[in-house]
């Protein structure tokens, strides 16, 4: 099933809305997959230092980060298959329609899940290209926590199918994964929802033009409903890329 878009939007490019994660080299930067926090450090050349403040002409730093651990980071099916496909090549468009909806996953057993029949009721009937979830209670420590063995909420395997045969293209949350933190690599929603049934050899109707956008930050203010989404990432040939999606209100 594809979505269809007939229709005209309006929208005010000074008002973004940005729901990523700024990239730091501070305690305060977000933590998932049991990795320390970033580093960025002025290149060294013996004596010759760069940074202004210590008398070079220009700051001239070396960065050392994890896109799948250390923030807003968006995604291809290359994250999970043997063959490599890069974000970069697999994402070829940047604006959407966006649907923002606000879930608070469901204690099942040990865990804390997002299903299928809480996509559909925030869901109702709209088809749009992308879905974003933000989990509730929204507190801000999302924006620095360490994620590493806490067990943080998932989706649920059916739940990813719904969103891929109702056609959704890009799927937004914010947490570290879609799928359990330990699951014996099992990955079930990010196969589920990219429909790659087998990483070593690839099915043809897998979604090479899907991403998953993981550990946003929606603030509170922000109101469930329709946006305009832009996802935007750096040219890494990789399989993610630390990306800044931001959201536009739609003004009818």
């Amino acid at each position: 099933m594809k979505a269809v878009i007939n229709n005209t939007f309006q929208i005010d490019l000074s008002k973004p809305i940005d729901i990523s994660l700024p990239l730091s080299n501070t305690d305060a930067n977000p933590i998932a997959w049991y990795i320390e926090k970033p580093e960025i450090k002025p290149v060294k050349f013996g004596d010759w230092v760069g940074k202004v403040s210590e008398g070079s002409s220009t700051n001239f730093n070396n960065i050392f980060f994890n896109p799948h651990g250390h923030g807003t980071h968006t995604e291809c099916l290359g994250h999970i298959t043997k063959e490599f496909y890069s974000i970069n090549q697999c994402l070829k468009q940047f604006f959407f329609t966006a649907e923002l909806i606000s879930i608070e996953p469901e204690s099942i057993v040990d865990d804390l899940i997002i299903t299928k029949f809480q996509i559909v009721s925030a869901l109702g009937s709209k088809i749009p290209e992308a879905i974003v979830i933000r989990t509730l209670p929204n507190g801000t420590n999302k924006k620095h926590k360490n994620y590493s063995n806490t067990n943080p909420p998932y989706l649920a395997e059916d739940a990813a199918i719904f969103i891929r045969e109702s056609g959704i293209k890009h799927l937004l949350i914010d947490l570290p994964s879609v799928d359990r933190e330990e699951d014996e690599g099992r990955l079930l929603a990010h196969k589920a929802f990219w429909n790659v049934k087998n990483v070593d050899n690839l099915n043809t109707d897998a979604r090479l033009d899907s991403t998953i956008t993981e550990m946003i930050y929606v603030n509170d203010e922000i109101q469930d409903g329709g946006y305009i989404l832009n996802i935007q990432i750096a040219s890494f040939e990789n399989d993610a890329s630390p990306s800044k999606p931001v959201l536009y209100r739609i003004e009818y």
